[in-house]
This record gives structure tokens, sequence and C-alpha cells, in this order.
């Protein structure tokens, strides 16, 4: 699946030379000329990254990447003509991950959105449990996906657990029973189907991809 870049830029010679070399590079381009407009498409919408430019007709591009984190994490590279110390660092206190002065080549561009995007990969440890852009955090109790924060409940995140450790097996309902509820649990057995639901409901739902499947008359499954 290509990776998705929202481009937040006014300069039409700058929106034309990312598109293409974006798009050559295999990335799914957005593009909003305002920071306003942005504003509303980064909030709205799942990015894997956003370019945003300083000065942007609307609101800045300061305004923009306050109100894009107070609601998410999605990583944030500025572009921008002014290369002070002071503009670098009230764009990356403002929550920038990182700045680029133009002009600027192309590769050095392209060379920091890998650079970014590995460095804010979560490692899968026993601790950090991902499927493609989803993120589970044993240790401090949270669900991300897309970079936006799921709420679970307590046997919602144990079920979310089992499932993100035995991803791509299939997993029937009496296993998840014994693992999730216990195996004294002496309740209704259709208490997997209805907390299954309930996880999909707050992980899958809204998204085009679909991470938990059923299999017929097996059980369940949460394909990577």
């Amino acid at each position: 699946m290509k990776e998705r870049v929202l481009l937040i830029e006014d300069e039409i010679a700058m929106i034309r030379l990312l598109e293409l070399e974006l798009a050559y590079e295999g990335y799914e381009i957005a593009v909003a000329s305002d920071g306003i407009v942005g504003t509303e498409m980064a909030l709205k919408e799942n990015y894997d990254l956003i370019l945003l430019d300083l000065n942007l007709p609307g609101i800045n591009g300061i305004e923009v990447c306050k109100r894009i984190r107070s609601a998410k994490q999605t990583p944030i590279i500025m572009l921008t003509a002014r290369d002070t110390v002071w503009d670098r660092v009230r764009g990356l206190d403002t929550g920038a991950d990182d700045y680029v002065a133009k002009p600027f080549a192309i590769e050095e561009l392209l060379a920091r959105m890998r650079s970014l995007q590995r460095r804010l990969q979560p490692k899968e440890t026993d601790d950090v449990l991902n499927a493609k852009d989803l993120t589970l955090n044993v240790t401090a109790h949270r669900v991300n996906r897309a970079g936006t924060e799921i709420e679970l409940s307590q046997r919602e995140f144990e079920l979310l657990h089992c499932l993100l450790s035995n991803k791509n097996r299939l997993m029937n309902r009496e296993a998840l029973l014994n693992i999730v509820w216990g195996y004294s649990y002496e309740g209704e057995t259709n208490v997997v189907d209805v907390y299954i639901r309930y996880v999909r409901l707050k992980v899958d739902d809204g998204f085009a991809e679909k991470l938990i499947h059923t299999v017929r008359g097996s059980g369940y499954i949460l394909r990577d």
C-alpha cells in the first residue's frame, strides 16, 4: 500500500515539483494550498507524513502545526525559505519533527522523509506490537492507528493484544476465551463474538483496510 503524504504548500511551482517527484517515488499525494484547508484535511484524513510550508495564506504553518498536534501525532516536516535559528526552534517546539530550508535538493527531502519514518516507526518488542498502521503499547496501555489514539476497555485491550500477539494466525473462539477470559470462565461463550465486534468498531471502523477478519466456522485472524 502506498504511503500517503499531505503537502500543504501555496507555491504552484513547488507543488508541481513535489507532486511529480513524490509520485515517482511511489507516494500517494494530497495537496492543500492554504492553511485552513490543510488543517481540515490533516484532521479529517489519515496520512503517513505531512509536508508543511511555514508561510501560508489563511493561517500560517506554525498555527497549522499546533492544531494538528492537538489531535494527532502524524509526522510533520516543515518547508520554509526562512532559515534562522529562531524559525527552526519555533517550528520544532510547535511539534514539527524536522525542518527543511528552501531551496532544497529533492534528494535531501526524500532522505529526510525516509529517516523520519524509520525514526518514528516503533520497534516491535514484547511491549510494542504492530500490524500495518496499528500499534499497541502494553506498558503504556495505549492503542494507536494511523496517528489516532483509540480508547479500549481493559477486556477489549486484552483481546486485541491476544490477536496482535498471534497475528496472521487463526484463533478459534475457545482459544480466545481461555486466554482472555481464563479457563475458569463460566459465562456465555458468545462473549468472544460480542467483544470482537466491539474491538472492530474501534479499530477497523472508518478505515478502508480491515485488520480483523472472520473465518467462518473457525474463528478470527488479525492479518498484517
